[in-house]
């Protein structure tokens, strides 16, 4: 793992190199620019040196001293070579520098070592001035310089700076090393402290030794703290996940009994709604059962006076015209009203029996509204509204007639209760269409409407604006459930103050299967 340690030292000792490797390059560069210019200055003086000494010896043909002078400028180590010629003889005298530094005589084949420098050499009496010589060429010289010595100095220049630079290299990373161990050290026990804190329970991590007095132990003190903080939320927590797992439990079982209480109240407000039906339907019934009941004793009492007069007198044909008349308005009487009875209680029977049970069975939705409606008839005649129904009688629904019943009568006693006032007119319209396979069923009311901040909540359980007199809230909340679970369809409403409400039921002909239903969502609840 390449460490923040390591790159730091890397970085650092990448700098250093670089400067020293910058200062180094300009050191060597002025060294070697000295250096030329010292051998420079050493090639012009013995160059001078040798054009003033050597023409007038080899003027006078005198080799030893010429030998003389060119070993005397042979002494600096630079010089490789001299040697000397005559302009008639060739070669006339010289020297080289062996390879262990002796100065020995030319060999029969000059070695041109070094750099080659060349001059010639004249030669000039000096006399009277009258008598001064014209300048003339006596020979040359050629004199080969060796850079061995520059070369030599740049390269131990060159190896000292290295060896500088790599001391100083390992001086400063061992500086480093022991330096960054001060910060570091620390650092790596804040690092696994704050892994254990991670991975391992609160309970089983130590606090970091604290004796420090630099900033560091500052920070190691602070991670205590932090620690010690830590390990407190944890413990509190815990406590507040003990408490809300015991809540949730407690909440769950509040949710459970009161969504058993709903069920019951909601089964409550159905029983409720099919014993008012019965109380509507007995009291209705009363009337065409006592009118056949004293039609009845009136031709009891008449057939007893006829066979009273069989038995005594005899008959008179008046008798018999008055008997006649009494049995036949009897008669109509009966029927009619036992035939208006019986229409209550064929109506009164199927209802009961659907709202009673959960059977699915085929119907047609417009004989079953009037059947639905005849039900109620106890309850609309009291008011003066007028209740019209257009269906179209070929509409069929495969569907559950108790829970459609359930859904006509919630919403037409809705109306009834709270869209008119008291002994005011009105009208409620019940109308359907067939859309595709949906069945599309309209129930508006020409009533008061509902105001729009209470628009949204009318479908909610509980909710009503009777509180007190009588209303539950669950009347329409009863026909959401309906159609949104058993029916699988959607109910919305619109409604205007002063304008009526309209409900808007949409419900497939034929009903899905309840388990499919009952996870339907509808649509939209308010339009």
């Amino acid at each position: 793992m390449f460490s923040i340690q390591n790159r730091l030292k890397l970085l650092f000792v990448v700098i250093v190199t670089l400067v020293l490797a910058i200062s180094g390059s300009y050191t060597q560069y002025s060294l070697g620019r000295d250096l030329e210019a010292s051998n420079l200055r050493l090639r012009q003086g013995v160059l001078t040196r040798l054009q003033i000494s050597l023409p007038s010896a080899l003027w006078d043909l005198d080799k030893s001293k010429v030998d003389s002078i060119v070993e005397a400028e042979m002494l600096p180590p630079e010089v490789v070579s001299i040697r000397v010629y005559d302009t008639s003889v060739g070669l006339f005298a010289g020297k080289m520098r062996s390879a262990n530094g002796q100065l020995v005589a030319l060999g029969a084949r000059p070695e041109q070592a070094g750099t080659p420098v060349e001059a010639t050499l004249v030669f000039q009496d000096g006399g009277t001035a009258s008598a001064a010589t014209k300048p003339v060429p006596v020979g040359k010289v050629v004199i080969h310089f060796s850079r061995a010595g520059i070369d030599a100095a740049l390269a131990s220049e060159l190896m000292r700076k290295v060896l500088e630079v790599l001391l100083l290299d390992i001086f400063l990373v061992l500086a480093l090393s022991l330096s960054l161990r001060m910060v570091f050290d620390p650092l790596k026990q804040l690092r696994d402290g704050l892994f254990d804190l991670a991975t391992r329970g609160t309970d089983e991590v130590e606090e970091l030794p604290d004796n420090r007095r630099d900033e560091l132990g500052d920070v190691i003190r602070g991670f205590n703290q932090i620690q010690r903080r830590l390990k407190s939320t944890i413990v509190r927590i815990r406590e507040a996940e003990d408490a809300a797992r015991r809540s949730a439990q407690q909440t769950a079982q509040a949710l459970q009994d009161l969504r058993q209480t709903q069920e019951s109240l909601l089964q409550a407000e159905r029983l409720a709604s099919l014993g008012s039906l019965v109380a509507g339907v007995a009291h209705e019934i009363n009337t065409p059962v006592g009118i056949a009941l004293t039609s009845a004793s009136v031709l009891k009492a008449a057939t007893d006076d006829i066979q009273s007069a069989v038995n005594t007198t005899g008959l008179k044909k008046s008798d018999v015209m008055r008997y006649l008349d009494t049995a036949n308005e009897s008669a109509r009487l009966i029927m009619n009203n036992a035939y208006r009875a019986a229409h209550l209680i064929h109506s009164f029977k199927q209802i009961a029996v659907d709202q009673t049970s959960e059977a699915r069975r085929p119907f047609g939705l417009n004989d079953y509204i009037e059947e639905i409606v005849s039900s109620l008839q106890p309850k609309l005649k009291k008011m003066p509204i007028r209740l019209v129904i257009n269906c179209p009688s070929e509409i069929v629904l495969d569907s559950y007639p108790g829970a459609f019943a359930q859904v006509i009568t919630n919403l037409t006693l809705n109306c009834v209760e709270h869209a008119f006032a008291l002994d005011a007119p009105g009208e409620i319209r019940i109308t359907a269409r067939l859309d595709g396979e949906m069945v599309e069923l309209h129930v508006r009311d020409s009533g008061r409407g509902i105001a729009p901040d209470v628009l949204d909540r009318i479908f909610d359980p509980f909710f009503t604006t009777r509180r007190g007199q009588g209303g539950t809230g669950l009347g329409l909340n009863i026909v959401y459930n309906l159609i949104a679970k058993q029916f699988g369809g959607t109910i919305t409403v619109a409604s205007t103050l002063g304008q009526g409400t309209h409900f808007t039921l949409r419900i497939a002909r034929v009903t899905p299967q309840q388990e499919l239903a009952a996870h339907g969502e509808p649509a939209g609840r308010v339009a």
